[in-house]
């Protein structure tokens, strides 16, 4: 797609250092004795997040639904925010059997997080009625709350809770290295106090494909029994494994240039009239705004046709800054804008 593209950071091209790596990968059967290059990326993944294990799977929806399947019994429920992305799965999975086994339960989220009073009432509201919540999941970065990076006291908090009422808690880290740079603080202590957490290798660390579920090696032992179950074990692996070495090798810390360019987006756009975006609610790399008069969806095909690619996503504009976006892209995407909202 040509232009400035800012639908997602999952837009993204390998790098050459992850092209090369792939074209040299190291392969073996990860179904049977296993790849040596997918090996070597989960305990990598594992060590970075400080736990014991990793299991590569194609996708975060895939690792968070391995997650569910293996904290939680047949017929139990899991606790998820009603503006997750695994929110979003469960709605696109109704009536799948895959989700047949877990109940889901939702509370709303404020500024992204799950306040804990309401797990607290949702875990003891479950137990009342007869009913076991066997899971927890909250999500770091929160998306829809403008890639809001949550903190280590919170994850604590909501852990504290769940493990009062018997439950394990998951983090959906689609973006956890986000949170991480945001924060200033190292991956695993975002994660310290949860049981699992699924971070992905295609959203900011520009991997063509990829995620890591890690948690405990007894854990990470049942995840590899749900993830066949569910069509997910694969081949030759470590050519897209090797990718996410040097992901984590060499992406993370560039994050940090993803973030000061979202900010400046978002602190132009709330120079521009009629859009309504607050920039202090920006610290990572995603801006959700609104268009005021002009209908999102108008916006959104107005800047598709001046060459700045987004979406709509429930009436609101989102843009999520990359290692393909510079500085100039946002002034363009800037300029676009306000031409848009002037016609």
């Amino acid at each position: 797609m040509n232009g400035i593209d800012l639908r997602s950071d999952t837009v993204t091209k390998p790098t050459p250092e992850m092209r090369r790596a792939m074209y040299e990968a190291e392969v073996g059967d990860d179904g049977l004795e296993g790849d040596p290059t997918t090996r070597r990326l989960e305990e990598l993944a594992a060590e970075r997040v400080g736990t014991e294990a990793g299991l590569f799977v194609a996708s975060g929806s895939m690792g968070n639904l391995v997650a569910a399947l293996s904290h939680v019994e047949p017929e139990d429920a899991m606790l998820i925010g009603a503006r997750s992305h695994m929110a979003w799965s469960v709605e696109q999975a109704h009536g799948h059997p895959t989700y047949g086994r877990v109940r889901v339960r939702a509370v709303a989220e404020r500024g992204g997080m799950l306040p804990v009073e309401d797990v607290e009432l949702s875990l003891r509201e479950e137990g009342d009625s007869g009913g076991a919540m066997g899971l927890v999941c909250i999500e770091n970065t929160h998306n829809s709350a403008n890639g809001m990076p949550l903190s280590l006291p919170y994850v604590s908090a909501v852990s504290e809770a769940a493990k009062r009422h018997g439950a394990a808690l998951h983090v959906d880290g689609a973006r956890l290295f986000n949170a991480a740079v945001a924060l200033g603080v190292p991956a695993a202590s975002l994660i310290s106090d949860a049981d699992s957490v699924s971070f992905c290798l295609s959203k900011g660390l520009a991997c063509p494909i990829g995620s890591v579920l890690c948690g405990s090696a007894e854990f990470i032992a049942e995840a590899r029994k749900q993830r066949k179950i569910v069509g997910g074990e694969m081949r030759q692996t470590g050519v897209m494994s090797a990718a996410g070495i040097v992901a984590l090798d060499t992406m993370v810390d560039r994050l940090a240039d993803d973030h000061a360019n979202a900010k400046r987006l978002a602190e132009g756009l709330a120079d521009i009239e009629g859009v309504q975006v607050d920039p202090d609610e920006v610290n990572t790399n995603i801006v959700f705004f609104e268009t005021g008069d002009k209908p999102a969806e108008e916006a959104q095909r107005e800047l598709g046709e001046a060459g700045v690619h987004c979406f709509d996503l429930g009436g609101r504009i989102r843009m999520v800054t990359h290692y393909e976006i510079s500085s100039g892209d946002v002034e363009a995407a800037l300029a676009a804008v306000s031409r848009v909202m002037r016609s």
